[in-house]
């Protein structure tokens, strides 16, 4: 288990130091996870431990929401002077994800041989 959340700590690293080094705009922590990824892919299995560790990360996710909170608390009278653009980003913004997930989803059916589910009629 020490070695999952080593390989998670290392991936998370790397993206950070590649972001400072090279001024990259994308995160470290998400430049991490396509070490991750990468990693994963080329073992074409998740390690057990891995998967525990990831387990019990994701059932405490929801304590990764409270420092955005505290963010939103913190420019509240922001939010009210453009709440309008706020909920058309917010809008479109969920409208393009799902949009784009159902595509995504539909392009790996088909590239897995799979048919398309039949229309009700």
């Amino acid at each position: 288990m020490v070695h999952a959340i080593l390989a998670l700590l290392v991936c998370q690293l790397l993206g950070e130091v590649i972001v400072r080094a090279t001024g990259v705009p994308i995160p470290g922590p998400v430049l991490g996870t396509f070490f991750m990824l990468a990693a994963l892919a080329a073992l074409r299995e998740v390690p057990e431990a891995l998967n525990a560790v990831a387990g019990v990360l994701l059932s405490h996710l929801s304590l990764l929401f409270v420092p955005a909170g505290v963010g939103v608390m913190l420019h509240v009278a922001r939010i009210r002077t453009e709440w309008l653009p706020l909920l058309a980003a917010l809008f479109v913004s969920t409208a393009l994800t799902i949009a784009v997930t159902a595509l995504v989803f539909f392009w790996v059916m088909r590239r897995m041989g799979l048919h398309e589910p039949e229309q009700r009629s």
